[in-house]
């Protein structure tokens, strides 16, 4: 019998599950004014409403919900303010969680998991039917909404990038392509941990222009990197050893993952590798954020959280053999594969 999550059998423990939602949008609310960059400095509620032109009354009582949670704190009556949780919600601090908190609760998001009945009975992402189309190209429709699409990811590869460079022996293999890489942080916190390795970014043409204007791959990076334009769907440029993927394969289901790594593998020498670095589902019913990102997958890309067995399979169907799973401390996977 597999072993299960400890349970309680008071059905009032059910009933604090729609407690994480209401708390969910009131950090999105708070990340979206900006609330932790004025609490460096202790205020009144008063004093913020007024800054931030929103109701006196609205604001204390959602701080008020926040400071019990003991993500902010109220220091003396009306009066607010952050701790050391709270400080992840300012703006340009090292792992800000703020733009993911503002992604989380937009137009892209937030609807979505609203429609997740549909998505169950039909195992259709709700994206499509809500917007008529899928989720990257709901995108390029929405500059702004890709602006903070961009920001999210680059806060939560942030958290994660450390743990994955030294998770893995990536200079090994002397080069290393980030095919759809986005801004490339990941990618400069590998080069930063593996000297001697080479590194390309590999993106859309789009999103490299991005990553020029952030800079994560200047510097002293900059005479080891290079980038090329590249769609995945289409063809993936050749010249490296080494091929890795972060969260890109959980974004499609089966068919379009396997056009993405028949590409791969066409990209991929002999004695080449393909890493791809996931959530690696166990087949064990307990708690994982790759269980709740796998359901956020359904409802926005169609996508999907895999277990070690699923990946071999999709590799295998493509020209690979899964060699090894690298755990690392970020709940990722580094998942080697070679070409057969």
């Amino acid at each position: 019998m597999l072993p299960q999550p400890a349970s309680s059998t008071d059905p009032k423990s059910l009933l604090r599950a729609r407690e994480g939602l209401i708390l969910h949008q009131a950090l999105c609310a708070v990340a979206n004014l900006g609330v932790a960059d004025l609490l460096e400095d202790m205020r009144t509620v008063g004093d913020l409403a007024r800054e931030l032109q929103v109701n006196e009354g609205a604001l204390y009582r959602t701080l008020r919900l926040l400071s019990g949670q003991g993500i902010f704190e109220e220091t003396a009556p009306r009066t607010f303010r952050n701790t050391d949780v709270s400080r992840s919600l300012r703006s340009g601090v090292p792992g800000s969680l703020r733009p993911m908190f503002i992604f989380w609760g937009s137009e892209f998001c937030y609807p979505c998991f609203g429609e997740m009945l549909y998505s169950i009975q039909t195992g259709e992402p709700s994206r499509t039917k809500l917007a008529g189309m899928d989720g990257f190209e709901y995108l390029r429709h929405k500059p702004e909404l890709a602006r903070i699409f961009d920001e999210a990811m680059t806060s939560t590869a942030e958290l994660a990038a450390p743990s994955i460079a030294s998770a893995y022996d990536f200079g090994a293999w002397g080069s290393l392509m980030d095919v759809g890489g986005g801004n490339g942080i990941l990618l400069s916190y590998i080069l930063r941990a593996h000297p001697t390795l080479r590194g390309v970014l590999a993106d859309q043409a789009h999103v490299l222009e991005r990553a020029r204007q952030r800079g994560f791959l200047s510097g002293e990076l900059e005479a080891r990197t290079t980038m090329e334009v590249c769609d995945f769907f289409q063809a993936i440029p050749s010249g490296c050893r080494a091929y890795l993927m972060k969260s890109v394969i959980h974004d499609w289901n089966d068919e379009q993952s396997r056009t993405i790594l028949a590409n791969c593998r066409k990209a991929i020498p002999r004695d080449g590798v393909l890493l791809l670095v996931e959530f690696a589902l166990t087949g064990e019913n307990l708690p994982s954020t790759g269980k709740y990102i796998d359901l956020a997958m359904l409802v926005l890309t169609g996508g999907r959280e895999r277990t070690v067995d699923e990946y071999r399979k999709l590799l295998a169907s493509t020209g690979f053999r899964l060699d090894r799973v690298a755990p690392t401390a970020a709940e990722f996977a580094v998942i080697e594969a070679s070409p057969v």
